[in-house]
């Protein structure tokens, strides 16, 4: 029997963060670090590296990540794993993509300088390998769970005003939602808390604070 052909394992993380975009309005951003050697040697790509026999997935997934973008996200999940025979001219290598969600503040944390790059989620340069179409599938996924309360807290302080909450819809749907139509869709949710407190600094009215059921 002829001997199987190496297999390698990658491990990457693709990372959602609002950030100010047009209008200082927030919009859904992604880092990218370069490549460092061939194929596609300076091209962007995804955070990640090759996976250590002894080391569990989630684990090399955090330490790339803090190695390469300084990040050290609270929401870190296992999105997919890709694994098309000829993603890499070099050998079949199989990826295991993780996802991870950052507020605004947490996104300052990464590693500043020419080595992470920040681009709009779907406004993105040509990547490396098949990063183009992980992001995109990734983005789909969000999309499709927006609604989940999970999902939205990580893009949100403890606190935050239903118009928070929508900016937050309006920057992964990539589309403006009506305010008023937003908030009696939210108003009957489970996961929605009234906090009793409100908004301070505000010059009118100042709005509720909610949060999510623990």
């Amino acid at each position: 029997m002829p001997a199987s052909p190496e297999i390698q394992v990658a491990v990457s993380t693709i990372i959602f963060a609002l950030r100010p975009g047009p209008q200082d309005l927030p919009s859904l951003w992604t880092p990218f670090v370069p490549r460092t050697r061939e194929p596609h040697l300076n091209k962007w790509a995804l955070p990640g590296g090759w996976l250590p026999p002894h080391e569990e997935l989630e684990d090399a997934a955090a330490r790339t990540l803090a190695e390469t973008t300084g990040l050290h996200p609270s929401y870190l999940e296992q999105l997919y794993t890709f694994g098309g025979v000829d993603r890499s001219p070099t050998g079949r290598v199989i990826s295991v993509v993780y996802w991870a969600l950052v507020r605004a503040d947490e996104a300052l944390k990464a590693i500043p300088g020419e080595n992470v790059q920040w681009f709009p989620a779907d406004h993105l340069p040509e990547l490396a390998f098949d990063h183009n179409d992980i992001v995109n599938y990734a983005l789909e996924r969000l999309r499709t769970k927006v609604e989940y309360a999970e999902i939205a807290h990580s893009f949100l302080g403890e606190k935050f005003t239903i118009a928070q909450l929508r900016s937050v819809h309006e920057a992964v749907l990539g589309q403006k939602l009506d305010a008023a139509n937003f908030r009696r869709s939210v108003a009957t949710s489970p996961d929605l808390i009234d906090t009793g407190e409100v908004l301070a600094g505000t010059p009118h009215r100042p709005p509720k604070l909610f949060r999510f059921q623990r």
